[in-house]
């Protein structure tokens, strides 16, 4: 059995999709037990691998991450993430305000000895199909090279423990192919990532995002947030345009009726709730961020990949290689 500890009350959508989503991922998988942190009243569900717990304070989104996990102590991000520090659960998922359960990943679960800077993961959507991790997606705004360099290692292990991928092929986030282009921490990580070992196949252009022609992108936490939300934000514009073009004239309505599951193919291809959570990266621990605005398909997934988290050996693979870095 994998224990998964989860924050019932994180996300636009708490505490009724998260809910709904655990008792569908219970019933989906009879090796997997739920341990539910929310407020009183907030589970009206009745099965037996789901043991809620309740708490009494909440963290809100517009809380500021370092106090308010400071202040508290038994909010129901907190309780997941001591959950897993005192080895109650084997992860936790939570969809809600991403600084602090990033702060209650460092001050409660704690930083894997020898990792300078923890990072937040996240597998994107690509055309084919398999997906591509990004990191930093927001977790540091400022970097240094050997910062970089062990987010390099760090989804080089956890792409080979955990997607399955045996020799995954690295690229550095640059806005240019050649290896003279970019800043001076693009170029000092250059010579970093060229010495290191991994499957580094140079500088990635972001143009090539949705291609997935590499396993894992790696970039400074400010422009991995900026490129995550401009993907969001084309794709729900791009996906917009298509719906009010077949809605402007009846022969357009027609032939949307033709394409309907062509264009639905599309519109999954672009759906994040498909692709689970973003993993945190550097934590002596398995901590899933969620995205926010997650419903029940989107927590499904997510406790999948903290299942599959949960079952590899990614972090002790990361202690052994980071100690020798």
């Amino acid at each position: 059995m994998v224990k998964i500890a989860v924050d019932l009350m994180g996300g636009d959508n708490a505490p009724q999709e998260i809910e709904k989503g655990v008792l569908q991922a219970v019933e989906e998988d009879g090796s997997l037990e739920v341990l539910l942190f929310g407020l009183k009243g907030a589970y009206s569900g009745n099965h037996p691998r789901v043991e809620f717990i309740e708490v009494t304070e909440k963290i809100e989104s517009e809380d500021d991450p370092v106090r308010s996990v400071r202040r508290k102590k038994d909010s129901s991000l907190v309780r997941a993430c001591r959950a897993v520090k005192d080895g109650e659960a084997d992860a936790c998922v939570s969809a809600g305000n991403t600084g602090a359960l990033m702060s209650a990943g460092l001050f409660v679960v704690g930083r894997i000895k020898g990792v300078e800077r923890p990072a937040i993961a996240t597998l994107l959507p690509t055309t084919g199909k398999k997906g591509m991790m990004l990191l930093d997606m927001g977790a540091n705004a400022e970097n240094k090279p050997q910062h970089l360099y062990q987010f390099a290692v760090m989804a080089d292990l956890y792409m080979r423990e955990n997607e399955g991928r045996s020799n995954p092929t690295i690229g550095l986030v640059n806005n240019g192919s050649e290896a003279n282009k970019g800043s001076e921490l693009t170029k000092e990580t250059y010579k970093l990532l060229e010495d290191s070992g991994l499957n580094f196949i140079g500088n990635f252009e972001t143009r090539d995002i949705l291609s997935g022609n590499v396993d894992i992108a790696v970039t400074d936490g400010f422009t991995g947030n900026v490129i995550l939300k401009t993907i969001e934000g084309t794709a729900m514009s791009l996906m917009g345009e298509v719906k009010n073009a077949f809605l402007k004239n009846a022969k357009n309505k027609l032939a949307a009726l033709v394409l309907k599951k062509d264009v639905q193919s599309i519109r999954d291809l672009l759906d994040y709730r498909h692709y689970g959570g973003a993993p945190l990266l550097g934590l002596n621990g398995n901590v899933l961020k969620a995205h926010g605005s997650s419903d029940s398909v989107a927590i499904v997934s997510a406790l999948k990949q903290a299942k599959r988290m949960a079952e590899s050996d990614a972090i002790t693979k990361i202690k052994e290689r980071v100690g020798e870095a």
